[in-house]
């Protein structure tokens, strides 16, 4: 296959990234608006904690692999954030290891090239009711607070910041609507909906047209693949020249600035 040369941007992190491709997510609505722009991969485990995520990540980022991301959106924090099991066992991870393993994670990541732009979205909220009540066998023994969420969403922004990193502070986006808890989180009481997807999109878009990277890697920066005009297109009302659909963007439900 032809090598393209258009960005990448991964995503990458446990079932929230892994879900953002299923029924209108934030991964689903990234790869709609970048085609033909960029590719977006998908990097998203179910389960997966920030120790588990440095268990692999040379193999999921290799620092000798020809073709380096542009971008890649990092979320860990919702699995690590839950309460400690009796038993020793499960996703959690202590706070101050919780940071240090986000900082190796990025200065990983930040070292594949020169070029490799990196994002970190910090842990959203959860519908703590829609959990109390929750029968599900793999959510019977979890204990998941905002309380708990909310510092480790405060810690990953404070990591950022230190670090000079991009950051989505999704903990507090979310809850701009009063509603947000039947609304933007789906009823397992941990995911994102359709509208909580959106929610996102609109702040990592506002963090990308902001960064000051060069290059942009603002969707409508980049430049469309293959976007020259054709003799194949539709016939254009004069009847002399065609129509280029390259750049349309009418099937959006809506306009991203």
């Amino acid at each position: 296959m032809m090598r393209s040369e258009r960005p990448v941007i991964v995503l990458f992190g446990s079932s929230f990234v892994q879900y953002s491709f299923s029924n209108g997510g934030w991964g689903a609505i990234l790869a709609d608006v970048y085609a033909r722009k960029a590719d977006i991969v998908m990097r998203g485990c179910q389960g997966w904690n920030s120790r588990r995520a440095l268990e692999v990540i040379d193999k999921i980022f290799p620092k000798d692999a020809k073709v380096q991301p542009s971008l890649v959106i990092v979320y860990f924090g919702g699995n690590d954030s839950i309460e400690k099991h009796s038993s020793g066992l499960g996703p959690h991870v202590p706070l101050d290891e919780y940071i240090e393993n986000m900082r190796k994670i990025a200065l990983h990541i930040e070292s594949l090239s020169n070029e490799t732009r990196l994002i970190m979205i910090s842990c959203p909220p959860v519908n703590e009711e829609v959990l109390r009540k929750s029968k599900s066998g793999a959510l019977a023994n979890m204990v998941r607070t905002n309380e708990t969420c909310k510092r480790y969403s405060d810690a990953c922004i404070k990591l950022c910041q230190e670090l000079k990193i991009e950051a989505v502070d999704l903990f507090h986006i979310i809850q701009k609507r009063d509603d947000w808890a039947t609304t933007c989180i789906m009823p397992d009481g941990i995911h994102l909906t359709e509208e909580g997807s959106k929610l996102l999109v609109t702040e990592i878009f506002q963090v990308i047209k902001n960064a000051k990277w060069e290059p942009s890697l603002y969707w409508k920066s980049l430049p469309t693949e293959f976007g020259q005009d054709s003799d194949y297109y539709l016939v254009a009302p004069d009847g002399k020249s065609t129509i280029n659909p390259s750049d349309w963007t009418y099937h959006l439900k809506i306009r991203w600035d």
